[in-house]
């Protein structure tokens, strides 16, 4: 099949890696892709928000399938988009729809429609501008700690968890009253904190029946041990190991199950990945959010946990015939540790040559680049998250070493990682 992959970061080349190998992938392209993504099929420079463009292309190469990685392009309406073109509408299409998308698009309507459904989450209200006194009065009476989050996309920046009610009322007025994330923040929905450890985990869906990927859990905050800043995700673990399948049983039950239902009794077109970040509350599953899409860097630990052919299982969704389908999961853990710039999530530099990328690991790991680029014949840093290094183990900590083994050979100026990816596994 002709296929075209959306994105460019380090999921979208775990995810190139995963179809290269499918019997089906014939030809594969990126758009606009990365270095890494070039090994695995042909970089197409298109821009994700000019759906015009997107369409020439398919058009003019017999685009058979599209698969969305980043979440922008399917809150903005790209399969809406694709189904209003007559050209366009027999290709299959894996993203939700515009009203799908909302799911991460909008965290007030998320919350809403887990409130329908009775999905267990967080206890909440929202504010906008208009009742921003009557937030204020709400904040000075909560339970510390307090968590706001700015109701749009933020590119992953928008939450705020504030430790006292003077902290959380700057917060609050920064966010609506001076637009700390832009529109994102017109609207602020403030949760109750929950007290646990995160997981998440990842459907597949035709809108009517779904499939469960490999769980997995990452490392959101800069420092070792879960301190210091939030960023975009420092590494990933999978399997989970308190994922249990009692665990796992409630999680289909009480979240997978009503989603998937709510989405179909609602009319809401929906085919594609569902990603369901859960916390695990005294051995209860909450959702803390959902993304419309695959995560990062957990899409690095779980293309590489998937056995089953990826293009097999997305046409299967397409096609409505995803309960014919069951997934086979590797037995081995498999660990990702992400190499970041010098100052990041604030301020870094880029353009530094990354010496070390081969493809002599052995079979054990792989390298996911993400902000990196050509530039002179070598590829340098062009991000603050650089690449990931994946690699297998009979146990998280064994994978933990290999990666860690393989970060001594991959290198640019300034590059730091966690060290102690999965430490409370190991």
């Amino acid at each position: 099949m002709r296929i075209l992959l959306l994105g460019s970061g380090g999921r979208e080349h775990a995810l190139a890696w995963k179809l290269s190998q499918s019997v089906w992938t014939n030809p594969l392209f990126i758009a606009p892709g990365n270095p890494g993504t070039a090994q695995c099929g042909t970089n197409v420079n298109l821009d994700l928000s000019d759906f015009d463009a997107i369409a020439k292309f398919c058009i003019y190469e017999q685009i058979e399938i599209v698969v969305v990685g980043p979440e922008e392009p399917l809150v903005n309406g790209l399969y809406d988009y694709f189904k209003s073109k007559e050209e366009l509408q027999s290709i299959h299409f894996i993203g939700p729809s515009k009203e799908g998308a909302k799911l991460e698009g909008s965290k007030s309507y998320a919350k809403a429609f887990m409130k329908r459904h009775n999905i267990p989450t967080a206890s909440y209200r929202e504010f906008t501008v208009e009742t921003y006194e009557e937030g204020v009065q709400y904040l000075k009476n909560h339970p510390l700690p307090i968590v706001m989050k700015a109701d749009g996309l933020a590119a992953g920046k928008g939450v705020v968890i504030c430790q006292s009610h003077v902290e959380a009322i700057a917060e609050f007025e920064l966010m609506i009253q001076r637009a700390k994330f832009g529109d994102a923040s017109r609207k602020v929905v403030v949760e109750a904190f929950l007290t646990g450890i995160e997981l998440s985990v990842f459907a597949l869906t035709d809108g009517k029946n779904y499939v469960i990927l490999p769980e997995a859990k990452d490392y959101k905050r800069i420092g070792e041990a879960d301190t210091g800043l939030m960023t975009g995700g420092m590494g990933a673990v999978s399997p989970v190991p308190f994922a249990t399948p009692g665990f796992m049983h409630k999680v289909e039950e009480r979240i997978i199950k009503p989603t998937v239902d709510g989405l179909f009794k609602e009319g809401i077109e929906y085919t594609g990945f569902i990603f369901f970040g859960l916390i695990n509350v005294n051995g209860e599953p909450l959702v803390i959010e959902y993304n419309c899409r695959m995560g990062d860097p957990e899409t690095e630990v779980v293309m590489p946990r998937l056995e089953n052919d990826l293009i097999g299982l997305c046409v299967a969704a397409s096609q409505k015939e995803l309960h014919l389908v069951k997934v086979q999961a590797d037995k081995r853990a498999a660990v990702t540790i992400v190499a970041v710039s010098k100052g990041y999530p604030g301020s870094y530099e880029k353009g530094f040559e990354i010496t070390g990328l081969t493809d002599n690991y052995g079979k054990q790991s792989m390298v996911f680049q993400a902000g990196t680029k050509q530039k002179d014949g070598q590829i340098v840093s062009n991000g603050g998250r650089v690449f990931c290094v994946t690699s297998y183990g009979s146990t998280i900590e064994e994978a933990v070493d290999t990666s860690q083994d393989v970060l001594q050979y991959v290198h640019f100026n300034g590059m730091y990682f966690r060290t102690d990816i999965g430490y409370e596994f190991k």
